[in-house]
């Protein structure tokens, strides 16, 4: 087992890793920039370092800063946590050269599941079900109007090195194709430094559903079924939960399958995502490959009792899966809780926290790293807390995280609370027959 482990990462996450270790009795770092001074991470971690100012480029996501610090600290094993290095391949080679171990995949695999395009054609080599489209990148406007007339309108144009929904644009005739190839080019170059785009077919009212997975370094993947992910804004997650309401039996072994199958290919090693779009009709088409931990890996852990995070310590020391895959025993939802005003197109609201309070009780759960005096930073995102409720039944689960919802109270900025609140009352959200288009007609201007 490692000696000692560097988070590369701030807030909730790295609090949840730090958790995690002590359980393990591995020794931890914490790197923080000075706009963390006062965080929580840094005042449970072991050691900690300061690796820069606020911005991220000075700091969070500077390797070089990073591996300083590891060195310093003689840290023998880094855990990016989500975001920031995460699924950055110069980072994972740069951690092999200087014998340091990411708990996390290699350059190899990292870049096959990266480019989304590549990640496409590699999933679909391997038996797993993709979307019609593009073979690879796009040349030019005129390949891409001669190949959305053969798969048929409409069309989504996407920036292979995307996420978060930027670079992406729906094309519904062909007199628009040359307006969104533009601006789709002009968003990813601004965001990604990349202007390659592929083009899919555009799945109507789907489903966003995404597989857990768990590999060794000797080849063995497992999943631990479905995350329901639909509830989105402009691409962001918003809610999540466990099991799916669309999904049966039949499908979730079908789904398992074929995340396993495609992971296997490629020999993925540690925690990752296979993500999914559903139609109507229950097809389901790979969407992407996120090679990292989750945001919303805690409703997984909730519903198998799988510690995610130990699970890839352990790998990434060369222990062995046991190969058996996991379904749900329970119900799970997660609300981000994001400093945000939603009645103000989601506005960050960066500010001190006057008072707080976090709920409790049977079956819920808080990954959080603020307090009351806490300042959250404008630096970063906004995510603030993930609020976790489980139960016997869904209809038990949003009765429970509507009650949590009431009890959370967070005085000196705004929130997403009242959203949440909203959200558990409204019937179609209740039905569990909502589409990830659903919040494009939501009433937000009374929150």
């Amino acid at each position: 087992m490692f000696k000692k482990l560097l988070i590369a990462n701030r807030g909730e996450i790295a609090l949840r890793i730090i958790r995690t270790c002590r359980e393990m009795g591995i020794p931890t770092v914490a790197v923080y920039s000075t706009a963390d001074k006062d965080s929580l991470h840094i005042r449970f971690a072991d050691e900690a370092v300061c690796i820069g100012p606020a911005p991220s480029s000075m700091s969070y996501l500077s390797i070089p800063n990073i591996i300083a610090a590891a060195e310093i600290t003689n840290a023998d094993s880094i855990h990016p946590g989500y975001g920031f290095l995460a699924e950055n391949a110069e980072f994972s080679r740069v951690c092999e050269e200087n014998n340091i171990k990411l708990i996390g995949p290699s350059p190899e695999m990292i870049n096959k599941m990266g480019d989304k395009a590549t990640a496409k054609e590699t999933m679909k080599k391997a038996g797993v079900p993709t979307v019609p489209g593009s073979g690879g990148l796009l040349k030019d406007v005129p390949e891409g109007k001669k190949l959305a007339k053969i798969i048929g309108y409409p069309v989504i144009l996407k920036a292979t090195a995307g996420g978060g929904g930027k670079g992406m644009r729906i094309v519904q005739k062909e007199k628009d194709f040359q307006g969104a190839w533009d601006s789709a080019r002009l968003e990813s170059g601004a965001a990604f430094g990349n202007e390659e785009l592929y083009l899919e077919k555009f799945i109507e009212n789907p489903r966003h559903v995404e597989i857990q997975v768990v590999g060794d370094r000797y080849g063995k993947v497992c999943h631990l079924s479905e995350r329901d992910c639909s509830i989105q804004r402009r691409h962001q997650k918003l809610i999540e939960e466990t099991p799916s309401p669309i999904v049966d039996q039949e499908l979730r072994e079908k789904m398992g399958k074929a995340a396993v199958k495609g992971s296997e290919a490629i020999r993925y090693e540690g925690a990752g995502t296979v993500e999914f779009l559903v139609d109507k009709k229950g097809n389901f088409y790979f969407m992407e490959m996120n090679t990292r931990i989750q945001v919303e890996h805690p409703i997984t852990e909730q519903v198998t009792n799988f510690d995610l995070i130990k699970e890839q310590i352990k790998v990434a020391a060369g222990e062995r899966i046991s190969g058996i895959n996991y379904y749900p025993q329970l119900y799970s939802m997660e609300c981000r809780i994001n400093a945000e005003d939603p009645s103000k197109n989601f506005r960050p609201c960066p500010g001190k926290i006057i008072s707080l309070n976090f709920p409790g009780g049977q079956g819920v759960r808080i990954d959080s790293h603020v307090y009351a005096g806490y300042t959250i930073p404008p630096n970063y995102d906004s995510m603030i807390a993930k609020l976790i409720v489980t139960a016997q039944s869904r209809e038990e689960c949003i009765v429970r995280m509507k009650r949590a919802l009431d009890e959370f109270i967070i005085e000196g900025v705004k929130t997403t609370i009242p959203f949440h609140k909203k959200l558990m009352l409204d019937e179609t959200f209740r039905s569990g027959q909502f589409t990830t288009d659903f919040l494009d007609s939501f009433d937000f201007s009374d929150l």
